[in-house]
């Protein structure tokens, strides 16, 4: 998908823009239409779909603290389209579980599931990370629903039809150490019978 590099976009919008005015004073405004509606075009551009697309393709290089910064540079997630800002609070969440806080990048997840995000691949990769996240709390049980819900989307990208068979596996292997756990434990309290009073004469 083509974009335009953030910076390259603030450099034209104020050229365009700041032309745009300039031309109004001096020649009228409908000299400067053209320029001013490039401008306004950009700047809604900016508005609506952020630096989530830029974001993406930094963070894709591994480089977290990079796609940080260039989500920063989102005016505001709020006025962002409802993919866009659910991507955007899916960036968030998967740089605050790098940085190993699971705790915030749980509260980016949630905030991603209530916004509509297009396509089953993306609702799958959502349920494995906050199942990943409610493991690694030990939530056994919230992760095993989380997994539910991503093997009942339509996936269709092999990736990540990876993870969901992964993740499984992962939990399917916890689930069996802790009920030998369970039988070790079960089998260390049991008592030996009753002994056997001495007679008293």
């Amino acid at each position: 998908m083509f974009s335009i590099n953030i910076y390259l976009r603030f450099a034209l919008m104020a050229v365009f823009l700041i032309g745009g005015i300039v031309l109004a004073f001096l020649f009228g405004f409908w000299y400067a239409f053209p320029l001013i509606l490039i401008g306004v075009a950009l700047l809604v551009g900016y508005v609506m779909l952020g630096t989530v697309q830029s974001a993406a393709q930094i963070m894709n290089a591994a480089d977290f603290e990079g796609a940080e910064k260039r989500l920063n540079l989102t005016l505001t997630p709020r006025l962002l389209y409802p993919s866009s800002r659910a991507y955007y609070y899916m960036l968030k969440g998967s740089i605050a579980l790098a940085n190993r806080d699971s705790d915030e990048s749980e509260q980016w997840l949630r905030k991603a599931q209530e916004v509509k995000i297009p396509t089953d691949n993306e609702k799958a990769m959502l349920e494995i990370q906050l199942g990943n996240i409610m493991a690694s709390k030990g939530k056994w049980k919230q992760a095993k629903n989380h997994l539910r819900n991503a093997k009942q989307l339509k996936v269709t990208e092999p990736q990540i039809k990876d993870q969901i068979r992964q993740f499984e596996k992962t939990l399917q292997q916890q689930s069996q150490v802790r009920s030998a756990a369970r039988g070790q434990q079960g089998q260390t309290m049991r008592p030996g019978g009753k002994r056997r009073r001495p007679k008293i004469r």
